[in-house]
């Protein structure tokens, strides 16, 4: 996914191509940006679950072969000036959207049970046991809006019921279309709800988490005090989250419709 990662980021500096109002390989270097942080997380994890050898052996390789797949297909896309997401114009578009998504949601399954050893195991550092725990917790329920996205909008409802051939199936955005103008680098909508922003922040939970647990092994307070702070860390990165989802799908962007 490195090695991905930088070949991707030539082709955003050398390919002038737009896909959906980005550069073509935004999107890939993105995914493999994200999918090696997960990867590396997931198998620094690993080393406190050494008790559950079948769980590392099949979450590890359902995780690693669906993200090649899944960036393979994202990068072939690029590379052939489609869209990657939501793309049923063509039967070889429709497979490898329905590829994607499948592969994906069973990688998400499958990671319940690293959630389930988690949540069993016993750490010698309790507020980094919760902070695992919690984490890998959210970033299931973040993956989990992945197919809230594919649902067909009311618009593409609508042209369906008209006759009209769909060559789109899904969205990530509400209350608007994909495409319009966005953050820098994320290209999170400024105009309108965006269930990416949710998404992102779910899936990260696990490395923002353990983060914080780290660096309150630096704080020289109690053993019961580190935990409680993990607590109000982990308690308040969920509340960002489910306020996020819940603006989102509001059709609120997240520069112009937070609640002040």
């Amino acid at each position: 996914m490195v090695a991905v990662g930088i070949a991707s980021a030539i082709g955003v500096m050398v390919d002038p191509r737009i896909i959906t109002g980005a550069r073509a390989w935004l999107k890939p270097l993105k995914f493999a940006i994200s999918t090696a942080v997960y990867s590396l997380t997931l198998a620094w994890v690993f080393g406190y679950l050494m008790d559950w050898p079948r769980m590392r052996r099949v979450v590890g390789w359902t995780t690693a072969i669906v993200f090649v797949l899944e960036v393979a297909i994202i990068d072939a896309q690029a590379w052939r000036g489609m869209r990657s997401h939501f793309n049923i114009s063509t039967r070889v578009n429709m497979t490898l959207f329905f590829i994607m998504g499948g592969a994906i949601l069973l990688q998400t399954l499958v990671s319940i049970a690293a959630a389930v050893a988690l949540w069993r195991q016993r750490f010698a550092d309790k507020a980094l046991g919760w902070a695992l725990r919690f984490g890998m917790t959210l970033t299931i329920l973040g993956a989990f809006i992945g197919p809230m996205m594919t649902r067909p909008t009311a618009a593409q409802i609508a042209h369906a019921r008209a006759g009209e051939r769909m060559t789109t199936v899904g969205s990530h955005s509400v209350g608007g279309v994909d495409g319009g103008p966005g953050l820098p680098l994320t290209g999170w909508s400024v105009e309108h709800g965006d269930l990416r922003v949710p998404h992102f922040i779910g899936l990260h939970a696990l490395q923002a988490l353990a983060l914080v647990a780290l660096a309150l092994r630096r704080w020289h307070g109690s053993e019961n005090a580190r935990v409680r702070l993990m607590m109000a860390a982990a308690a308040g990165y969920a509340l960002v989250f489910a306020v996020l989802l819940l603006e989102a799908l509001k059709g609120h962007s997240i520069v112009s419709g937070m609640p002040l």
